[in-house]
């Protein structure tokens, strides 16, 4: 089975928030733009970082997974909470879901990293390798793997 990581997935919570500041934002913009700035007026950084926020989360919101509770089959995929023992001995637990919840206090690993990507469709009580920035090469055991629950 092949995860389709390129669709964000995210809480109904997390949706909620990210389009209210998607809203909040476009106000902004709009409100600028009414006060008739000189087009010869360079962008400040302040305007740069919005617009920037206001594509990111534009391309977040254009086709999420909402709410998607994925199946308690012990099988790794988005949406999954995580607790890996890695070979070092070290336990960590963490959402596997692209992170843009800024308030969620539980820790995120992205399916686009190394460590994500390896453990995509993996089972309960595998191990898994997966490459380390500087080359080396470390891995971990699938301690538990349950569907999130905010």
């Amino acid at each position: 089975m092949t995860v389709d990581t390129s669709r964000i997935w995210l809480t109904e919570s997390t949706f909620a928030e990210l389009r209210a500041e998607l809203g909040d934002l476009l106000q902004q913009r709009a409100a600028g733009a009414s006060q008739g700035a000189p087009d010869d007026v360079p962008d400040t950084a302040a305007q740069r970082d919005r617009e920037q926020r206001i594509r990111r989360l534009q391309e977040l919101l254009s086709d999420p997974v909402v709410g998607h509770r994925p199946p308690d089959d012990g099988v790794v995929e988005l949406g999954m909470e995580v607790t890996v023992r890695y070979d070092d001995g070290d336990v960590e637990t963490f959402l596997l879901a692209h992170d843009e919840d800024r308030t969620r206090s539980t820790m995120v690993c992205s399916p686009d990293s190394p460590l994500g990507r390896a453990l995509l469709d993996s089972r309960q009580g595998q191990h898994v390798t997966y490459q380390l920035p500087h080359g080396g090469e470390t891995g971990c055991t699938l301690e538990r793997v349950v569907p999130y629950a905010a």
